[in-house]
C-alpha cells in the first residue's frame, strides 16, 4: 500500500465520525448546486433554446437539435452587434446599482447602529422596529412599495396634497432606477445596523476612555478608534452586501416586472427575462449570463481580499 494510501486510511479511521457528518451536506450541496453549475455551464456552449430542446407534448417526445458552439455565446454577448444594448448597457446600471445601494446600505445603517449603541431610553424598542425591514419577507415589502409608489400610491397622494410634482415612479427610467435603490435601501439596511451594532459593542470602552483622556475629539475617536474597530466586521458585510446586491433578483423583479422597466433590469433580471420571458426562451444566453455574473463576482472577491490582506499587513507594519 502507498504512502498516499496509507495516509488516507489513516485519516479516514481517525475522522470517520466527521466525514459522516458532512456526507449528506455534501450530496445535497452536489445536487443543488453543483450539478446546476455544470449544467449551465455545458448549456453556454451550445445553442440552446425553447425549440431545440427535449420536450414532450402530449404523447409525442421530441428530441433535442440543440448544438455545440463553443464560447459563440459569450462572443455574441461581449462583442456582438448587440453587446451593448443587452449587456453593457446593463452591466453598467448594476455596477452602479450596487454601489449606490452598498453606500447607502453602510453609511445608514452606521448611523443608525451608532444611535443604538447610545444609552437611549426605549432602545431596545428601536432596535426592534428598525430590524422590522428586514424580519418581512421581501415579496411582502416590495410589493407594499409597489402599491404606495402607483400613481394613486399614498406617496404621490402625499406629493399633491403639499403641491409639490409627483414622479412617475414605476414609468420613467430615472425615477424606476431612483424607486429600485430606494427600495432595496428599505431592504438592507437593518442587515447593516445589526452587523455594525454588533461591532461596536466588541470595542473596548477602555480605548474610547483613554482617547478623551488625550484629548481626542469625537470625530478622531470615530476615525481612530470606531472605523479601526469596526475593520473586519466591515469587511464582511460589505462583500456581502455586495454579492447579495449585485444579484438582487427580488426587488427589481417584483417592483417593475420581467419588462416593464427594460432600462432598471439589473443583469440577474436580464438573464431571467431571455431564459424564461421572451419567447423563444434562450437558455443558452441566460446560462452565459449567469456564468459571467459568476466570473465578475469571483474577480472582484478575489482583488478583494487581496487589497484587505495588503493593507493588513501595511497596518501591521
Amino acid at each position: 500500500m502507498t504512502a498516499v494510501a496509507q495516509r488516507l486510511k489513516h485519516g479516514y479511521q481517525k475522522h470517520w465520525y466527521a466525514y459522516a457528518m458532512i456526507t449528506p451536506v455534501a450530496v445535497v450541496l452536489g445536487v443543488l448546486v453543483l450539478y446546476p453549475l455544470v449544467y449551465g455551464l455545458y448549456l453556454t456552449l451550445t445553442d440552446a433554446n425553447s425549440l431545440n430542446t427535449a420536450r414532450t407534448i402530449g404523447v409525442n417526445h421530441i428530441d433535442a437539435t440543440y448544438k455545440f458552439i463553443g464560447l459563440g455565446n459569450y462572443k455574441d454577448i461581449l462583442f456582438g452587434p448587440l453587446s451593448y444594448d443587452r449587456f453593457w448597457s446593463h452591466f453598467i446600471w448594476t455596477v452602479a446599482w450596487t454601489v449606490l445601494c452598498v453606500t447607502l446600505h453602510y453609511t445608514i445603517g452606521l448611523g443608525l447602529a451608532l444611535l443604538l449603541n447610545q444609552k437611549l431610553r426605549g432602545r431596545t424598542f428601536y432596535r426592534l422596529m428598525l430590524i422590522v425591514p428586514w424580519a418581512v419577507p421581501t415579496f411582502v415589502t416590495v410589493f407594499g412599495w409597489r402599491i404606495m409608489l402607483g400613481d394613486g400610491g399614498i406617496i404621490n397622494s402625499f406629493l399633491h396634497t403639499l403641491h409639490l410634482p409627483q414622479p412617475s415612479w414605476l414609468e420613467d427610467t430615472f425615477w424606476q432606477r431612483f424607486a429600485a435603490v430606494m427600495v432595496n435601501t428599505w431592504c438592507g439596511v437593518p442587515f447593516m445596523m445589526i452587523s455594525l451594532l454588533g461591532g461596536l459593542q466588541s470595542i473596548d470602552a477602555s480605548l474610547y476612555e483613554a482617547a478623551e483622556m488625550d484629548g481626542a475629539t469625537a470625530w478622531q475617536r470615530f476615525r481612530y478608534v470606531t472605523l479601526p474597530g469596526l475593520r473586519s466586521v466591515s469587511s464582511t458585510v460589505v462583500l456581502l452586501g455586495v454579492i447579495w446586491t449585485f444579484n438582487q433578483f427580488a426587488v427589481i423583479f417584483l417592483l417593475f416586472g420581467a419588462t416593464s422597466a427594460p432600462d432598471a433590469q439589473i443583469l440577474v433580471t436580464w438573464a431571467y427575462y431571455l431564459g424564461f420571458g421572451q419567447q423563444p426562451r434562450d437558455f443558452a444566453q441566460s446560462a452565459s449570463y449567469g456564468m459571467l455574473l459568476l466570473a465578475v463576482l469571483v474577480v472582484f472577491t478575489s482583488f478583494y481580499r487581496r487589497w484587505l490582506n495588503r493593507n493588513d499587513q501595511q497596518l501591521a507594519i
